[in-house]
């Protein structure tokens, strides 16, 4: 490859944010300098690195080829600056997307303990509860609920998690306290927004009792967690957040256990990077370390998130 040194690492920025103006804040360039070096990079090579994607660019396959020889570049210039040093080779931004529960619960804490050794490490957390993507630019990992169906991409079950449905003291005492299904439909249904909901896997309320009406509904499950604390409703609520607080109450506990898989999915590439790869051993250690909290049994007094329980789960 005749090209320069420079303009493979701006390549390098690109590729890992999908983003021109990321990557040219990034290198405290601009973004019309970033474009004119990925052409210059371009006409070296003979031919596109880059080509556009929904969210962004991605890599051809001659961008990943020049992307591999970009990391060597980046590591030799590492050493260079850190001379009778070796460089951390767990550097950079890793960024990945995971539901709202996950990223709090398993991806903050493992984040944190990964940072101790590895201050060099940038995390970036995009909370979303949705079906796997089959291009995703710029994301180096994305955890979801079910089993995927993606293409050119590397996907792995992670672990498993419960939920149930769960109600205030205060709500049951005002309200009382449903013995069966059918008593159950009586009451209304703190859950997402049905409308919105992406993810079949997470339809068992719909299913299960289709007759209890919607009273809260929301695309975030922290705010189904405190507005079922406050009496919205019942909730149908991961375990290893509602077990978090004492003032909540599982109902139905037989007729009411869902049990559902978070899978991991990661781009081909992406475990070439240590950082990545060191991410996603953090991510397997956190989740096989709370299994039973994950599973609804119970919360070992050390292993819950760094968040005050009696603000959120």
């Amino acid at each position: 490859m005749n090209a320069n040194p420079d303009d493979l690492l701006v390549l390098l920025a690109v590729s890992r944010s999908a983003k021109f103006t990321t990557a040219a804040q990034t290198l405290g360039l601009n973004h019309t300098t970033v474009s004119r070096r990925i052409a210059a990079l371009e006409k070296a090579l003979g031919g596109r690195v880059l080509s556009r994607a929904s969210g962004g660019w991605e890599l051809t396959e001659l961008g990943a080829e020049a992307v591999r020889v970009a990391e060597q570049v980046e590591s030799a210039v590492r050493t260079l600056e850190q001379p009778g040093h070796t460089p951390d080779p767990i550097t950079g931004v890793v960024r990945m997307t995971a539901t709202d529960g996950f990223s709090a619960y398993i991806a903050a804490p493992a984040v944190a303990r990964l940072r101790r050794d590895h201050p060099g490490l940038s995390v970036e957390i995009i909370t979303v509860t949705r079906r796997a993507l089959q291009q995703r630019s710029g994301l180096d990992i994305e955890v979801v609920v079910g089993e995927p169906q993606v293409h050119r991409a590397e996907a792995a079950q992670l672990g498993e998690y419960m939920l149930g449905m769960y109600a205030s003291r205060g709500y049951l005492a005002e309200y009382g306290t449903p013995a069966t299904v059918k008593e159950l439909t009586e009451h209304s249904l703190v859950y997402f927004v049905d409308s919105m909901l992406q993810v079949d896997d997470l339809d068992a309320p719909r299913r299960l009792v289709p007759a209890m009406r919607d009273g809260l509904s929301s695309t975030n499950v922290f705010v189904h967690v405190e507005a079922t604390r406050a009496g919205a409703g019942i909730g149908f609520l991961p375990c290893f957040a509602a077990d978090l607080h004492p003032d909540l109450v599982r109902l139905l506990p037989e007729e009411f256990a869902e049990l559902l898989p978070y899978w991991m999915v990661l781009r081909p590439d992406s475990m070439r990077r240590p950082a990545v790869a060191a991410l996603v051993q953090a991510l397997r250690e956190q989740t096989a370390a709370h299994r039973d909290a994950l599973l609804g049994r119970g919360v070992p007094p050390s292993a819950g998130p760094s968040i005050d329980a009696s603000i959120a789960p």
